[in-house]
């Protein structure tokens, strides 16, 4: 590579040799000139004879001195015209590098572009729909001509389920790999990029699709360290996704399952701080939070405490293993037995609270009834000893807080463990049991409104 330098450096060389050839032709012309007239009017009689001579003697003194020049100046020339070339050649791969480098300035910095837009789509995302959402919007943009969808496995981590699909033809790429384990890219963990479906080393799931031959880019989607999904896209085949367009895909595989990743871990999080850990019930705090929240809806309210009975004796027996999965299994049957809106604490030990909105205490009361006969039930099946639970209902009172209120069921449930256990007593406002009649008579008034609604339903028809 040829210097700024070295090419001044070469034009002043060349500068100087030119005015120094100049002087050197004028001094040894001037010096040989004398001496060539000299010899020829030696050698010769005189006359023209003399002059031609001279002249002739003059230019062999003075032709080897100019080809002397002339060599060197030429020598120089080349060297000039050699550096030239080179300065040429410089100039041009330094364009073509400058070329190169610009057009990767500018691939990266869309690039850096898109990852920055991305993120911040992913940041805004507050669940799990949210950013399939924004991740079926990126791949319409980085890859519009090509079906694509996003499998992710399922909490069990053994299959895989479509989570985003995205088509221009409305049709999925409709990969039937049903586990991470069974997927090449998900398994190595590694972008896998197949040109033709029947290519020896194809994917063997990319085989005998609807769509016929085709091409496939997969690549795997990590959640803390573990790979747990794959983009899977597909084309015509020998037709490959651009590379810029797979660093995209890899991108967004990156953020995304970051993003997944760390909503799964909140939602873990607030769900182990909102529940107990042993039943999976909310625990007391969150329990109050919702029962604050759904008041504020509704006037009709009721809460009981219920309690398994002789749970001590149980435990001694049989051991706090038996125990603890009586406990999981009481808390499964409340689960399954009753509304979505009703709400289940388990309020500390064996004791557990229930809160039902828009219900009084007596339609609560024929609720939990029918609850203790599932549960013996489900008690049998479950190969468990057999145990009983109580009951105490109270209908909450306007303006009355929640301790108050589970203060007075806790009163009927002692009325009923008083009462002989395996039983459910109801409390009015007066802290009184409410009877079997009054209970009967309500229930029949109860049956006999929706009876007569459904009339009017029926004439309305």
């Amino acid at each position: 590579m040829v210097t700024e330098e070295e090419w001044e450096e070469a034009q002043k060389r060349q500068h100087r040799l030119r005015f120094l050839s100049g002087v050197a032709g004028m001094v040894i012309l001037g010096g040989v000139s004398l001496p060539a007239i000299a010899l020829g009017t030696a050698i010769t009689d005189g006359g023209i004879v003399r002059y031609l001579v001279s002249a002739g003697l003059l230019i062999g003194f003075v032709f080897p001195s100019m080809l002397g020049m002339i060599f060197v100046a030429n020598k120089q020339q080349a060297d000039a015209d050699g550096k030239v070339r080179q300065l040429n050649h410089d100039l041009s791969d330094a364009i073509v590098t400058a070329d190169r480098e610009a057009a990767q300035r500018k691939v990266q910095a869309r690039r850096q572009q898109f990852e920055s837009r991305l993120a911040n789509a992913l940041d805004m995302a507050e669940g799990e729909p949210e950013v399939i959402d924004v991740i079926e919007r990126s791949l319409q943009a980085v890859i519009p001509d090509s079906p694509a969808e996003l499998l992710l496995a399922d909490n069990s981590h053994a299959h895989l389920l479509r989570m985003a699909s995205v088509s221009s033809t409305g049709e999925p790429p409709a990969c039937d790999v049903d586990s991470p384990d069974r997927c090449p890219a998900a398994r190595r963990a590694q972008v896998q990029r197949f040109s033709d479906s029947d290519d020896l080393d194809a994917c063997p799931k990319l085989r005998n699709r609807a769509q016929g031959r085709l091409s496939a880019t997969c690549v795997p989607v990590s959640i803390m360290g573990r790979t747990v999904g794959v983009i899977h896209a597909t084309g015509a085949p020998q037709e490959d996704i651009a590379d810029n367009a797979v660093e995209d895909l890899e991108t967004l595989a990156k953020l995304a399952g970051a993003r997944i990743g760390l909503l799964r871990v909140m939602a873990e999080t607030q769900l182990q701080a909102a529940t107990d850990s042993l039943t999976g019930l909310f625990n007391r705090r969150t329990f109050e939070e919702k029962v604050s929240a759904v008041r504020r809806e509704t006037d009709c309210f009721s809460v009981a405490m219920v309690d398994l009975d002789h749970f001590k004796i149980l435990n001694d027996t049989y051991g706090h293993e038996t125990g603890d999965r009586s406990l999981v299994l009481f808390a499964q049957m409340l689960k399954d037995s009753f509304r979505l809106q009703d709400l289940c604490c388990r309020y500390g030990g064996e004791e557990f609270a229930i809160a039902f909105p828009s219900c009084t205490a007596v339609q609560a009361r024929n609720a939990l009834d029918a609850f203790r006969s599932r549960l013996s039930a489900a008690i049998t099946v479950a190969g468990l000893p057999a145990f009983t639970v109580s009951a105490g209902i109270v209908d909450f009172k306007i303006h009355e807080t929640l301790p108050n209120a589970l203060a007075r069921a806790d009163a009927a449930l002692y009325q009923a463990k008083q009462g002989g256990r395996d039983q459910v007593v109801v409390h009015d406002g007066d802290g009184d049991a409410i009877s079997e009649a009054e209970i009967q008579f309500e229930a029949n008034e109860v049956s006999r409104t929706l009876a007569a609604a459904s009339d009017v339903r029926r004439q309305m028809r």
